[in-house]
């Protein structure tokens, strides 16, 4: 699975600025990156006080399944909108790593646009489901807090996804052909491409 990194850059670093290449990934992944530093403390912590009471109690904190199961559809859905802006979405090499640079370009931007449409769609269906949880005034199974307070973060990070998605989109379309041909990556023995440094 390799992402197409810049040429002699890390694929991480920061944007130089301004007149920064379109190879740079995007400069504000700073947010997913935190947010995913805080869910994974949270469930840390809630995980290890949960074992420390059962293992001192017998008994455990009945909340604490229902909110890290939370923390963990949060944690995928964020780590997928910066997989998405780094371009390290799944995808089968055979097909995205071969042909011209044309075709490559277009493979990446088509995957770019059905990440965004689904994303999209996602965002859009879950509002309904946000709405018909707080008229029907649903509470949680667990806890019995509103249902709501779970399901409003769906649509808001679908709807991120779907941004870093376009944003990807654009990106992949101001890149130059060099940047879809890699000289040094021959296909294999086995006819395909080997992996890409960065």
């Amino acid at each position: 699975m390799s992402a197409h990194p810049s040429p002699g850059s890390a694929p991480d670093a920061p944007a130089r600025g301004p007149g920064s290449d379109a190879n740079d990934p995007p400069r504000s992944l700073c947010i997913e990156d935190w947010l995913t530093v805080i869910v994974m403390a949270l469930l840390a912590l809630i995980t290890f006080a949960n074992v420390l009471v059962r293992y001192f109690t017998n008994s455990s904190f009945a909340w604490t399944e229902e909110i890290s199961v939370f923390l963990m559809i949060v944690l995928a859905l964020v780590a997928g909108s910066a997989a998405v802006a780094r371009d390290r979405h799944i995808r089968i090499e055979w097909f995205a790593e071969r042909g011209s640079p044309a075709r490559r370009r277009f493979l990446a931007q088509f995957g770019a646009a059905l990440v965004a449409v689904l994303f999209g769609v996602i965002a859009v269906l879950s509002v309904r489901v946000v709405y018909d949880d707080f008229r029907f005034e649903e509470t949680s199974p667990g806890i019995g807090v509103p249902q709501w307070w779970y399901s409003v973060w769906l649509p808001i990070l679908s709807l991120l996804i779907t941004w870093r998605a376009i944003g990807l989109y654009i990106r992949r379309g101001r890149q130059p052909d060099a940047f879809f041909t890699d000289a040094e990556a021959a296909p294999d023995a086995a006819g395909l491409p080997q992996e890409r440094q960065p």
